[in-house]
Parts: structure tokens; C-alpha cells; sequence
């Protein structure tokens, strides 16, 4: 005979109820579906399907944890334990494993291209994204560790964070001006050249847009020779700042300002500021000569932009009074200590004034000579030559773009202003090292840490489309309240939803409760509702309807089945 004690224990443990965090996983498991990720990996990796899971299960959690929880590839399972991984997707966290996660990144790491080309036409399908206008960057990740395989990945390079002791791995992005959406992503060596990877790049973009023509939209290192022939081959519009180098000073100094045309377009940081203290583009054009590497490769001849800002001017002479203003006071130093214990000879001065100007780069304009005499030994004297000073400050604010695309198409103000959404690359590339954690890495093998990155490109796909579907739905003005404490309306990033979102918890339906969904403000329904997504949904199917309710007084909120 049970006793009563037991069967209050008993039934204490039936009706108690386990909380576990959401956060976004409903909003990952939507559009993930919608992307068909698990269906994807599993057709390109056929023969990897466990009793328990497939690959393409796997490589979905994986997303999801990047996107909930971002930390280096360890404990997955722990992760999926706390959070409803279970109950939204289906998967036991104890077969999330490390040997599990491994065997799923060796099976796709021979595939990330075809992967990525046949997600990145999926999401373009599935949401509608305009691939007119491509903006496409590289960027570099810093990883510790040995990799000894004999696999093109992970080397010494040129590191964008500078750290030369480190090696490297570098993912390259094709980014939509419409929404930011990282439509293409590739994986490449430390020590591929970013350079020649354009032409590669040029391909992909051209196979993933089909029969739409694209404007390909770069950094300076699109401009080579090679490149440029590539792409007016291929008939790929294409806009690109013209490497420094390769236009002199004096072009810029020839310039007159007042026939420049003003361009009628404001950045986003200046909306708010009077007239008269945003900044202000002025374009011209001309053409752009391009001479190959052999005599008898035709000359390149391309629309050349020549763009001056009033914001770089004004950074560039504040640089440049920086720099002066440093150099002398060193300078002056130097006079002082000459003759002494430690500049006893001009030798010695000579040595330093070379090492000060160099690195304050005022090579161009110091002028300087040393004297001597019997009693006080070797002086210093120098100045700073007002006409290379002047020389320098006709150039200030002047940059030029090259412009592989008709006059018809784009004039020069229009260029300006494609060539200014290249800022969103830079953007996605923060959120990809920033939200999703692509740093460290641990992981033992060269294929596994590209197919990591693979990943977490993929994550970065989601966190994309989440914030334009959020911002399309918000209407043409993009912006929404009770992102910030003070209430302000702003446009919302992906960063802010899924920050939101990360609060919702899970309390696990009993035999006696179905599941609910706890929602403490209401900017967490405004997103679910923006989204498009029932929270409630679970997989694999309960037989009983779950809820979503809200803790706060005024819970009069839908129940969803």
C-alpha cells in the first residue's frame, strides 16, 4: 500500500514543471525550414545518415547554436540540455556530441561550395532577394593551434587584425544591397591572395544569378589588370576604388572643385545633423588606363569617378596636423639633446631624424641640416616646407572609382552611391566575428575549421534574413519602439532581436499542462508577430496544444495550436 507521503511525492513530480530557455530557436527552426538546410546537406551528403540523426540535423543545430548561444565547438550537448532543442527541433541532446558534431563537419567539408551555391539560391528564391547589386569583401580570422594536414587552408597570410604570429583562414561574402543577405559565402587559404580571388568570385556571383545581369561592387583589390579584363569579358558591371598608387597626386591637384557636381545623397550618420554639418560629395570623370603585364595585352580603358568628400578632407588634414604636430615636438627634443651624451656626433642625429620622419611620415616635407662647431659640437635645425605642405592639401578629400558599368546605367553621382552600400559587407563581417563568435576556433583539422566557417556563414545567412524580415514588415520608415530602455524608435538589427527573443523559456508541458511560453514585455510578441512565427510549434508533433501567454498584468494574448 502506497503511503501518503509517497503519493505526494508522487504527485509533486507529476505536476512539476521544467523551464527551459527558447530564446530565438522557433525563429531559427522557421527559417531554416524555409531554407531547407537539413534537406540540403543531407542530398549533397547522402551516406552520412546515422540511426539517430543526419547530417543535415546536425549542421541545423549547429546554425542554431550560433545563433542562440555562440561559443567555441564544445559542450554542444550541454547547450541543447538547457535549451528546448528537443522541443523545437526534435534532436536529443545527448546525441550532440563530439564525435557526432565531427563526423558531420568531415562529411561536408568536401562540399561547402556546392553547399553554399545551392543555399544562397534557396534563400534567393525562397525570400524574393534582388541580386542586382553585389557587394563582395574577404575578411580574415586569426586561429591558434597547429594544422598540420595537407589541406589549402589554414596559413600564414596577411591577417586583417595584424597579427602576423597567428595563422590564418579568410571567408570571402556576396552581399545583396537589398537587406544585407549574404547570399554567397566561401571559405579560402590563409595564404590566398585576395586579389586573385575576384575573378573565382566573379564566377560564383554569375552562376547564382543566372540569367540577371549583377553589379559587382568590391574593394581596391578588384583593380588589377587581370581582373578588370575578366570582368568586361564576361560583360560583369563592376565598381572598385582605384588603389592609391595608381593615381598620382597630381591628377587630383589639376582638378577644379567648382566643376564638380554635387551629389544629392546623405549618410545615414548625417540624416540628423543641420545642412551646413553633413558631409558633401562632389564627382567628376574621366577615364582610367589599365596597362597589362605583357606588351602585346591590349590597354584597359574604364570610367574613372574622381569623388571628393568634405568628411575625408577634414580627416585628412587633421591626420596630417597630428603628424606635424608629433614630429615636432620630437624634432624639437632632438635639437635640444644634440651635442650631448647621447647625439655627440651627426651621425647620430642624422640616424634619428630619419627614424622620426619615417614614422610620422613627413618624409615628403621636412627639411633639415646639421652644423658644427669647435665648442658645442654638432646643432640641429629644420623646418617643415610650406610648399609641399600646400602641395599635399590640394589633394585632400579626393579618391577615385573605377566604374565598369555604362553612363546610361549609373552617372557618376549614382556611382558614388552604389559604391557606398559597400559599407554593408564591412557590417555583415562585424556581426560574423561579433554576435556569431566565429573566434576561436578549436577544432584539430584543417577541413573541420573551413567547415565550421561554412556554419557559421550559414548562421549569418539566418541572422541576415531575420533582420530584413523584421524591418520589411515594419514598413517603408523600418523602425520600431522598445528595442532601448528610453523607448526611441530605431531600425532594428539582428543583434537587437535575437538579444529580445533570448529571453523566452519553455515550461515543459505534463500530463496535467500543455507546454506555454513564457513572455515577459511585449516587444517579444511584436517580434514573434513581425517574424511570422508561432512560438508554440514544436517537433516532433505533442498531443496537446501548447500556449503563449505573457507573465505580465496585461495578458490578453492569442493562444496558438
Amino acid at each position: 500500500m502506497t503511503s501518503r507521503s509517497q503519493r505526494q511525492r508522487f504527485e509533486c513530480a507529476v505536476v512539476s514543471v521544467v523551464e527551459k530557455r527558447l530564446g530565438a530557436l522557433p525563429v531559427a527552426a522557421e527559417f531554416l525550414r524555409r531554407l531547407d538546410v537539413p534537406g540540403i546537406v543531407d542530398e549533397i551528403c547522402p551516406g552520412g545518415a546515422s540511426a539517430h540523426l543526419t547530417h543535415g540535423q546536425v549542421i541545423e543545430a549547429l546554425v542554431a547554436n550560433r545563433l542562440t548561444s555562440p561559443a567555441p565547438l564544445v559542450r554542444v550537448g550541454d547547450w541543447a540540455r538547457t535549451w528546448a532543442v528537443e522541443e523545437v527541433f526534435g534532436i536529443e541532446a545527448g546525441l550532440l556530441n563530439d564525435d557526432r558534431l565531427a563526423r558531420a563537419l568531415d562529411a561536408i567539408a568536401p562540399h561547402l561550395e556546392k553547399l553554399a551555391g545551392t543555399v544562397g539560391a534557396r534563400a534567393i528564391a525562397e525570400f524574393g532577394i534582388d541580386t542586382a547589386r553585389l557587394h563582395w569583401d574577404m575578411t580574415s580570422m586569426s586561429v591558434h593551434g597547429a594544422y598540420p594536414e595537407q589541406y589549402p587552408l589554414v596559413g600564414y597570410g596577411h591577417p586583417k587584425d595584424r597579427r602576423v604570429d597567428l595563422k590564418q583562414v579568410q571567408a570571402g561574402l556576396a552581399v545583396s544591397a537589398d537587406g544585407g543577405i549574404p547570399v554567397h559565402a566561401r571559405v579560402f587559404g590563409g595564404g590566398a591572395a585576395e586579389v586573385s580571388q575576384v575573378v573565382g568570385a566573379m564566377r560564383d556571383l554569375s552562376r547564382l544569378a543566372g540569367e540577371q545581369k549583377f553589379l559587382m561592387v568590391a574593394d581596391s583589390k578588384l583593380v588589377s589588370y587581370r581582373n578588370v579584363a575578366a570582368l568586361l569579358e564576361a560583360g560583369v558591371e563592376f565598381i572598385a576604388p582605384v588603389p592609391a598608387a595608381q593615381v598620382k597626386d597630381e591628377v587630383y591637384a589639376a582638378l577644379d572643385l567648382a566643376q564638380a557636381q554635387v551629389v544629392d545623397w546623405v549618410p545615414d550618420r548625417d540624416a540628423g545633423k543641420p545642412a551646413d554639418q553633413r558631409e558633401v560629395y562632389r564627382v567628376l570623370e574621366d577615364v582610367h588606363t589599365l596597362a597589362g603585364p605583357r606588351k602585346r595585352d591590349p590597354v584597359l580603358r574604364v570610367r574613372r569617378i574622381l569623388v571628393y568628400s568634405t568628411a575625408h578632407a577634414k580627416g585628412q588634414q587633421a591626420a596630417r596636423a597630428n603628424r606635424l604636430a608629433k614630429a615636432s615636438a620630437e624634432l624639437d627634443k632632438l635639437v635640444a639633446a644634440a651635442g650631448g651624451r647621447h647625439y655627440k656626433t651627426r651621425e647620430k642625429i642624422a640616424a634619428r631624424v630619419g627614424v622620426i620622419a619615417a614614422r610620422r611620415r613627413v618624409v615628403s616635407c621636412l627639411r633639415w641640416h646639421i652644423t658644427e662647431d669647435e665648442t658645442d659640437g654638432p646643432h640641429l635645425h629644420w623646418h617643415f616646407d610650406q610648399e609641399a605642405l600646400d602641395a599635399e592639401a590640394a589633394v585632400d578629400g579626393w579618391y577615385a572609382l573605377l566604374a565598369g558599368i555604362p553612363h546610361t546605367k549609373a552617372d557618376p553621382a549614382q556611382v558614388l552611391i552604389h559604391y557606398k552600400g559597400q559599407g554593408t559587407v564591412e557590417r555583415r563581417y562585424h556581426d560574423f566575428k561579433g554576435p556569431l563568435a566565429v573566434s576561436p576556433v578549436f577544432v584539430q583539422h584543417n577541413h573541420r575549421v573551413a567547415a565550421l566557417i561554412q556554419v557559421i556563414c550559414l548562421a549569418l545567412l539566418v541572422f541576415c534574413l531575420v533582420e530584413r524580415q523584421v524591418r520589411r514588415a515594419l514598413g517603408p520608415q523600418q523602425t520600431m519602439a522598445g528595442l532601448y530602455p528610453d523607448n526611441r524608435r530605431v531600425r532594428p538589427t539582428g543583434r537587437m532581436i535575437l538579444y529580445h527573443l533570448g529571453e523566452l523559456t519553455l515550461r515543459v508541458g505534463t500530463v496535467t499542462e500543455p507546454p506555454m511560453v513564457q513572455i515577459t514585455r511585449g516587444v517579444q510578441l511584436h517580434l514573434l508577430e513581425l517574424l511570422g512565427i508561432e512560438a508554440t510549434r514544436t517537433r516532433p508533433p505533442r498531443p496537446c496544444t501548447g500556449d503563449l501567454r505573457r507573465t505580465g498584468p496585461d495578458a490578453r494574448l492569442p493562444s496558438y495550436g
